[in-house]
């Protein structure tokens, strides 16, 4: 399984936990701007229900930035290539959140190779390009950072490419640090990347530890936000996938169909009493236990201290020990349902 950190609100205070998480997928949250609605003073308590299989409940209210996948490219690397971002693009098209997930399952829990897994997704969706010749044998360098869903990823837009007649080669490039340099002055031709991840760290670096960042949950004007930044430092994007990595709120499947919930504005309604799982931060943070009460109006009896999104939480869960839990939305563990 990758090893991720988990980044708090997005505020100056919070620099440095984003700088920490800087190699990892997107996981950054927002403020929160208004109270749920309403009171749920009255809902019936909901106590744990252990089971195997998890669910993520959606996050209806946009607590979280949207950190979708999206391809950052180096700008001077593909001026004049009219056929690289359309590539890329078709690959984003392809890719919800389900479809990594079972990316992920793969890789984390089947140990496929990242190779193996890319190659069967590029198969299973007919991604092969049909002119494959527009390459013409340049050579594309791609950076994967260092967990296997980034590596997966890379590996996808590699073997896309490659049947367009390019020659990429993928490249374990590290941490956020390392590798966006290396994007930026050309060391590295493409990156898989996460929309509000990126968009906060570049926003840090270019305009200072005490500026807000853009990101969102609007996926669009997180996206336009970071086409703009991007410009700054010599980079474009292809389209944003569907599919998103970011802080996410689990439940069993048994506990999801014994109460009739999908979604966070469902569980506060008919819930409370719920015991939360998450790392130590959790009560602290914007993104997390605060948030969940003020935005959705969840309502918890206790807090259970965990790990970020690892193992002990998702067996906290399986267990029955915690109502709700912390993790992250790609995890080949959960089940895979949109």
């Amino acid at each position: 399984m990758r090893t991720r950190t988990l980044a708090a609100g997005l505020s100056a205070v919070a620099l440095a936990s984003v700088l920490a998480a800087c190699g990892q997928a997107g996981s950054s949250g927002t403020h929160p701007t208004s109270s749920a609605n309403g009171s749920n003073a009255s809902v019936a308590t909901c106590e744990p229900v252990a089971g195997d299989q998890l669910v993520v409940l959606e996050d209806d209210k946009k607590l979280q930035n949207a950190d979708n996948v999206i391809p950052a490219i180096n700008a001077k690397a593909v001026a004049g290539d009219d056929a690289i971002i359309p590539l890329l693009d078709t690959v984003s098209a392809a890719l919800d959140t389900p479809g990594l997930i079972a990316l992920n399952k793969a890789v984390d829990v089947d140990r496929q190779t990242s190779a193996q897994a890319a190659k069967d997704f590029v198969d299973q969706h007919d991604l092969a390009a049909k002119d494959t010749s527009a390459g013409k044998g340049t050579k594309i360098t791609i950076g994967a950072a260092n967990f296997s869903e980034s590596a997966t990823l890379a590996n996808i837009y590699a073997d896309v490419l490659k049947s367009a007649g390019y020659a990429p080669t993928v490249r374990d490039v590290g941490s956020r640090e390392t590798y966006l340099k290396a994007l930026e002055n050309g060391q590295l031709t493409i990156v898989p990347e996460y929309t509000s991840t990126l968009t906060t760290f570049i926003n840090a670096a270019k305009n200072g530890a005490d500026a807000k960042s853009p990101a969102s949950g609007d996926l669009d004007k997180t996206v336009a936000a970071l086409t703009d930044l991007g410009k700054q430092v010599g980079l474009v994007f292809g389209k944003p996938a569907a599919a998103q990595d970011q802080n996410a709120y689990a439940v069993t499947t048994a506990f999801a169909d014994k109460n009739g919930v999908k979604t966070l504005s469902e569980l506060a309604s008919k819930c409370g009493g719920l015991v939360l799982g998450g790392p130590p931060e959790c009560t602290t943070r914007d993104y997390c236990q605060p948030g969940l009460e003020k935005v959705y109006g969840l309502q918890f009896a206790s807090f259970k201290q965990l790990d970020t999104g690892g193992p002990l939480t998702k067996a906290a869960l399986q267990k029955g020990q915690i109502s709700i839990g912390l993790v992250f939305s790609s995890d080949g563990q959960l089940a895979a349902t949109s």
